[in-house]
């Protein structure tokens, strides 16, 4: 994505996104409701079209028939018929994306999203969890390129979200790319490689998880009794310690403090959490 931009009416949605995302990459992306998260994912899909700036999914331009010939998606509000059953709705999806895996491939995705007995199953008989996952097994079919979810946790328990994270370190390790748009800030430090803030269309923070955050000194515990002392980074607790234990301290413990990726992000937003 190269200087993307997209205005509806007066507002503005995206003002000139650049964002690479590379092969074999699992990347989350991050921003309070109406960032312009939606419209992103939407306009590598070729659900909306930008206004400006350019889009391309493996050379080609996103929205295009060879684009989405790469494209695995799960919108966030998504609805299937209610009297489809399981292996309907997957065999309607592998016409769609002219897959000819067949019963294998629709047996295998139910497998691999917790839901081997649910082929006869109808999706009005479904909780919201288990439609939840049987929307990832429609945007598992045909072995994409490009992965694109956006919120796929949101109805799923601890138990199913697990799952989830289990299976996209599977499709991250056989060279799927994947674009993961959350709000669940602990899911995208746990799994994801790389994170992009957004904040009002536009990027205001990108980086590896762990490059992000950042030292916030070390909790001490001696039998003078235990605080915190600011401005140690992990380096300095040899040196610390010895000055402690020079100062007539007995040391307990020492506990390196850090930042999370949710502080990194109520930064990047400025307190904007809506």
């Amino acid at each position: 994505m190269r200087g993307l931009r997209k205005r509806y009416g007066r507002r503005t949605a995206l003002a000139g996104v650049d964002v690479t995302l590379a092969p074999g990459e699992l990347v989350g992306l991050l921003g309070p409701n109406g960032a312009g998260k939606s419209t992103f994912v939407k306009i590598v899909c070729g659900l909306v079209r930008a206004t400006g700036g350019q889009a391309r999914v493996y050379g080609v331009r996103a929205g295009s028939v060879g684009a989405r010939r790469h494209l695995g998606y799960l919108a966030e509000t998504f609805r299937y018929p209610g009297w489809a059953t399981a292996d309907e709705l997957l065999r309607l999806h592998q016409r769609l994306a002219g897959s000819d895996g067949g019963a294998q491939e629709r047996a295998a995705l139910l497998e691999r999203v917790g839901l081997p007995d649910a082929s006869r199953l109808r999706v009005d008989e479904m909780s919201k969890g288990m439609q939840q996952r049987l929307g990832l097994a429609q945007a598992l079919v045909g072995r994409p390129r490009l992965l694109l979810l956006d919120e796929p946790t949101s109805a799923l328990d601890p138990l199913g979200r697990r799952l989830v994270r289990d299976l996209l370190g599977e499709v991250r390790a056989a060279g799927t790319t994947v674009l993961l748009n959350s709000h669940l800030l602990s899911e995208v430090e746990l799994i994801c490689d790389r994170v992009v803030i957004i904040r009002a269309g536009v990027v205001v923070t990108e980086g590896a998880p762990h490059d992000l955050v950042r030292p916030r000194g070390v909790h001490v515990e001696t039998d003078r009794g235990s605080r915190v002392i600011p401005g140690v980074g992990r380096a300095d607790v040899p040196a610390m310690v010895a000055r402690l234990v020079a100062d007539g301290e007995q040391v307990f413990a020492i506990t390196p403090l850090q930042s999370t990726l949710e502080d990194v992000y109520l930064e990047a937003v400025g307190g904007d959490t809506s």
